[in-house]
This record gives C-alpha cells, sequence and structure tokens, in this order.
C-alpha cells in the first residue's frame, strides 16, 4: 500500500522524487521520506504526515543529487515516526519498501546475533541491515542485494540505493507492483505508471520474482529463476497519468462529476457501432456453457460484485457465488469444472484478490477480471481481462471506479443471459438503449447536489447512521453506508430492509438517522412497511426514491431526494451518485479529509 519511486537522471532527483511522491500519496500518508546521492554520499529527508511536511523541510534542508529513491507510507510494522519512515538506512544502503517481510523477526534475531542491531519497529530495515551485512562480507551492491532478497519471506516490492555508486539503483518484486520508466540516458522506477507520467511514457513491467539492475543506459532483468528475462517497453498515454482536480475542491468531487463520462466511455467501448449489441473478446466465454459463476473482490468491489449476483441470476438465470477475497481461498472452496471464476479490483494489484485468483488458477474453468489498469497483475494472470474505463481515481473513496465496474458486470449480465436465451433480442435492445442514456440521466441526478448539501449538514452531527435496501439497492446501502464512514468517520451499517425487524431496530431512536434507498419497483410497498416501523419509533427517514415513490411514502419522512425515473435493473448505477454525494458533503461539513481518510489507502497491496 505504500509508494515507491527512484530516479537516474540528469537533472536534481529531489525534485522529481517528490513531485512523484505526490501522484502517489494516494498509497499513504502517514510518513514520507527521500534518499538522494549528494556528491557520492547517501543523505535522506523524512517527516511524519502528509507529503507537504517533508516539501516544507526539504525547503529548509535541500538535498542535491542526480540520483535517489523516494517513499509514502502507510504503516503496517511500527507507528508513523520519523525512524520508521523509509528510506531505512544502514551503512552503505538505502532502502525504500511496499510490501511484508514476514520472516523479518528471524533475520533480525539473526543479525543482532552478528552484532547488527536494529533501530526501528519496522520489518523493511531488516532489509537494509541484511544487505549491509553481506556488503559487510565482501559482496558487492548486486550481490548483496541478491542475497537479502534470497532470504525474504512475504510481499515486496523493493528498491536499493548505494553510497558511492550514483549511476546504480536494484529493484525487485514479488507480490507487490513495479514500473520502470525509460527516458533518455535516464532511468525511473515507481510503485505505478501514475508515478512516472511526468517523467516518462515508456514503461517496463516487472514480473513476479523478476530483480532488476538499472543503470542510465541499461535495464537488466532476471526472472524468478535467476535467468535472464526480457520484458517489453509499453507506451502508456501520458493524460492517463494526469493527477489535478480540474477546478473542484477535492478528488472525489472530481470523479463523482465524472461518471457521466467515464460509464459514456465504458459503454462506448463494449457496445457495438448500431449500440444494439455487447461486443466482448474473442476469448470470451459462451455463458450458455457455463454452471456456475464465483466472484471475488475486497471493499466497495465486493458491493459490486453483490449488485452484479442479481443480474446473473434474475436475468440470465445463472447461480453465483460472491466472497470477500481476504476469506475466498482460507476456506478452500471446492470449485467444480463448470465454474467460471471472476475477479473485480480497480487497481488490479489488491493483495486478497490476486491471492484468490492464483488459487482458482487451474481450477476454475476460466479466469476473468474487471479491472481499470490493463497492464495490472489480475490483469496479466487472467485468461480474460475486461476493462473499466474509469480512468485515473486518485480519492481513496471509489466512486467513478465503483460505477464503471458496475456498467461493465451489468454488459456481462446483459451477454449471459441474452446467450442463455433468458431475454430476447427486443429486452436486450430496450435495455441497452436504457443503458446508453444513462450518462444524461446521471447529469440530472447530479442536479439535486445542493439539496444533499443541506441534508449532509444536518447528517453530520449524528454520531451513527443506519442505510436500509431491497433487492438491487442491498448492496447499494452497503456501498452508502461504507462511503459514509470511511470518510466522515460517522459509525454507518448497512441491512436489508427485512432484515430490520431481526435485531437492528433495537437501535432505533429520534438521533438515529435511516437512509433509505427505495425506488418504485416491486419491492417499494415492503420497504414502506419498514420504514413506518422506524418511524413508529422516533427514527429519523431520508427516503432516496423516485417522483412516485416519494408520493407514495407521503409526508412523514424526515427528508426525501427525487430521482429520475428509469429501468429498474439501473438502479444501483444511478442511486449510486446521491449515497456518493451525501457522504462527501457530510465528510466536507465535518471537516474531514475527504480524499485521504485517516487509516486507509487506495491500493492495498499488502494481506
Amino acid at each position: 500500500m505504500c509508494g515507491i519511486v527512484g530516479v537516474l537522471g540528469n537533472h536534481e532527483a529531489a525534485p522529481l522524487l517528490a513531485e512523484a511522491l505526490k501522484r502517489l500519496e494516494y498509497r499513504g500518508y502517514d510518513s514520507a521520506g527521500i534518499a538522494t546521492l549528494q556528491e557520492g554520499h547517501l543523505e535522506r529527508r523524512r517527516a511524519v504526515g502528509k507529503l507537504d511536511n517533508l516539501s516544507d523541510l526539504l525547503v529548509h534542508q535541500p538535498l542535491a543529487g542526480k540520483a535517489g529513491i523516494g517513499h509514502t507510507r502507510w504503516a503496517t510494522h511500527g507507528a508513523p515516526t520519523e525512524a520508521n519512515a523509509h528510506p531505512h538506512r544502514s551503512g552503505p544502503v538505502a532502502v525504500v519498501h511496499n510490501g511484508i517481510i514476514e520472516n523479518f523477526r528471524n533475520l533480525r534475531a539473526d543479525l543482532a546475533a552478528a552484532g547488527m542491531g536494529h533501530e526501528t519497529d519496522t520489518d523493511t530495515e531488516t532489509v537494509a541491515l541484511l544487505t549491509h551485512f553481506h556488503m559487510s562480507q565482501g559482496m558487492g551492491p548486486e550481490d548483496a542485494a541478491r542475497a537479502t532478497i534470497a532470504k525474504l519471506e512475504g510481499a515486496y516490492a523493493l528498491l536499493f540505493l548505494f553510497d558511492g555508486f550514483p549511476d546504480l539503483l536494484i529493484a525487485a518484486r514479488k507480490g507487490s507492483p513495479l514500473a520502470i520508466g525509460h527516458g533518455d540516458d535516464e532511468m525511473f522506477v515507481g510503485s505505478d505508471a501514475i508515478a512516472l507520467g511526468s517523467m516518462t511514457d515508456r514503461i517496463t513491467y516487472l514480473e513476479e520474482g523478476d530483480v532488476a539492475v538499472i543503470t542510465r543506459q541499461n535495464l537488466l532483468i532476471t526472472d524468478i529463476n535467476g535467468n535472464p528475462a526480457m520484458r517489453p517497453v509499453k507506451t502508456i498515454e501520458i493524460d492517463s497519468a494526469r493527477v489535478d482536480k480540474a477546478g473542484h475542491r477535492h478528488f472525489m468531487a472530481k470523479e463523482i462529476a465524472e461518471q457521466p463520462s467515464v460509464i459514456g466511455d465504458a459503454l462506448g467501448h463494449y457496445l457495438g457501432q448500431d449500440g444494439r449489441d455487447i461486443v466482448l473478446p474473442d476469448t470470451s466465454p459462451d455463458f450458455a456453457q457455463i454452471e456456475r459463476l464465483t466472484m471475488v473482490a475486497c471493499g466497495t468491489a465486493y458491493y459490486a460484485c453483490l449488485t452484479a449476483k442479481y443480474w446473473f441470476e434474475q436475468l440470465a438465470g445463472l447461480p453465483v457465488d460472491v466472497d470477500i477475497a481476504s476469506e475466498f481461498r482460507y476456506r478452500e472452496p471446492p470449485i467444480s469444472p463448470g465454474t467460471v471464476a471472476l475477479f473485480v479490483s480497480q487497481s488490479g494489484e489488491t493483495a486478497d484478490t490476486l491471492a484468490a485468483l492464483r488459487y482458482c488458477t487451474g481450477r476454475a474453468s476460466r479466469i476473468i477480471s474487471v479491472i481499470n489498469v490493463p497492464e495490472s497483475s489480475i490483469a496479466r494472470e487472467s485468461d480474460l481481462a475486461l476493462p473499466i474505463h474509469a480512468g485515473v481515481e486518485i480519492g481513496v473513496a471509489s466512486t467513478k471506479a465503483f460505477t464503471c465496474q458496475l456498467t461493465v458486470l451489468l454488459l456481462l449480465a446483459l451477454k449471459a443471459a441474452h446467450q442463455r436465451g433468458r431475454i430476447d433480442d427486443e429486452r436486450l435492445e430496450d435495455l441497452l438503449s436504457s443503458l446508453r442514456a444513462l450518462p444524461a440521466t446521471l447529469i440530472t441526478a447530479m442536479e439535486r447536489d445542493n439539496h444533499l448539501k443541506a441534508i449532509a449538514r444536518q447528517l453530520s452531527t449524528s454520531q451513527n447512521a443506519l442505510f436500509l435496501g431491497r433487492g438491487l439497492m442491498f448492496p447499494l446501502a452497503l456501498e452508502g453506508a461504507l462511503k459514509l464512514k470511511e470518510i466522515s468517520y460517522i459509525h454507518a451499517e448497512a441491512y436489508a430492509s427485512g432484515e430490520l425487524k431481526h435485531g437492528p431496530i433495537a437501535l432505533i431512536d429520534d438521533t438515529m438517522p435511516v437512509i433509505v434507498m427505495a425506488p418504485c419497483d416491486a419491492l417499494f410497498d415492503k420497504t414502506v412497511s419498514n420504514m413506518q416501523e422506524v418511524m413508529a419509533r422516533g427514527g429519523r427517514i431520508l427516503l432516496v426514491s423516485d417522483a412516485q415513490g416519494v408520493a407514495a411514502a407521503g409526508g412523514e419522512v424526515w427528508q426525501s431526494v427525487t430521482m429520475p425515473g428509469i429501468d429498474p435493473i439501473l438502479t444501483p448505477l444511478l442511486y449510486a451518485v446521491p449515497a456518493q454525494l451525501l457522504a462527501y458533503h457530510t465528510a466536507v461539513a465535518k471537516g474531514t479529509d475527504v480524499d485521504q481518510p485517516r487509516n486507509l489507502a487506495k491500493s492495498v497491496t499488502v494481506e
């Protein structure tokens, strides 16, 4: 979840490192630091908190040198302190690391016995200590780094910088992503292409087990077996690596506003020229031959899968299992040969999801992924990778990636329903016509922004909140509760509306706001009954529905938000907007850090 960067440049490294770290701060912001070779000697600066603190330090204590490494941290081992901040140094070596070294305690004990004690609480310091130890035994930098890497257990992306070697970086990848950028007599390293977008558009992605020896003129990669490996150089689109707020106060606000556009991009990619058919790659499975679908994801992507379960089962008659990735492989689920496994991840690097994918490889008949980064590990290890076309998402609380995931999953469900004979050509055309109109409908929904802002000011004084939904609105209620708690820190829970009377109703009193997501569909009357149960006990109902639903609910609700009418199949895509805006404005009203909420990071690359 941390972000790492390295530079072997023709210009001063510190400003380049700082700019790259800004692009990686979504990965962690507990502390940050850089190290450079100043006249050939290692020097470093580190600061606790967000990157601005490091930038301030560099103004007063600048670092010279054209070679350097940098890091922005999401704390795992050890509290966010300057001592625990990266880069870690021992003697002639400095190291930055993303991941977890699982056997660091054993290594630390061995090093202590050899007279090399630790000074921090981190696992990463052990990497620097061990490399220093090998160099003290007469090894050169490359041999010392390789000897260290061979002893590590766990997941890591590592970058080494050595005192007295201004034209050398050594990088290693196991379980955590790492990209190498090519310049003109310059080389760059980053956790992802976003970090390198301002410096180069030519990228080489390291594969699992790779070790790279990098100079300004050469890149030498060896694979997991130590054999020389050729990894392709790919050209990325510079625009995809741009990171700015486009005039918005927060990245989250920008990304909410981008949803009509990016959903339009996703639809344009998957719909035929006439918009009447869904065009998938030739490697796509025939859903008529699939017996079962297993879907696995984490966080918001998991809620996208829960939504898709309704679509696949109701529309296509295809049985679906949905699992949280962090639990999936540990229960060792049996997977029948007729099962397709589908994995959803914005980054394509989510450690638990990637591990679940590897568990299914060789067991499931096909591996499909729905991802936002086509060159990610999950994409590369899938039989079929379907990009969601959301573009770069910086806000930790996922918004446009969620709705783009829903869009692609719905298209898959519709394709499956058509192939399995559950919907005919006419029904498919009707639904695709509604989908093509969705971006315009989303724009209309965003006109409720000021009304939601006013409601959020009142909601911001609450300590707790409940979200309720039935059918397709139940996963959306779960997502709404997650959004509210992760950026406003209000404790929020979500339940299927029918479950209210089985326990959660005990929480209802006149201080408890209850947000009900309920378009006027076949389940609406039952939801109204649940609302009456809440209001009879003094609970405050915020109803999000269409005009017909708001009118039918009457004037007893505390607040209501009227949404445009839409085909019931598409309601999760539409009703995601008020859930996002409500959370956003509540967080703003409370004064929390919307884009970088406490204790969280965007890309979860550790278990």
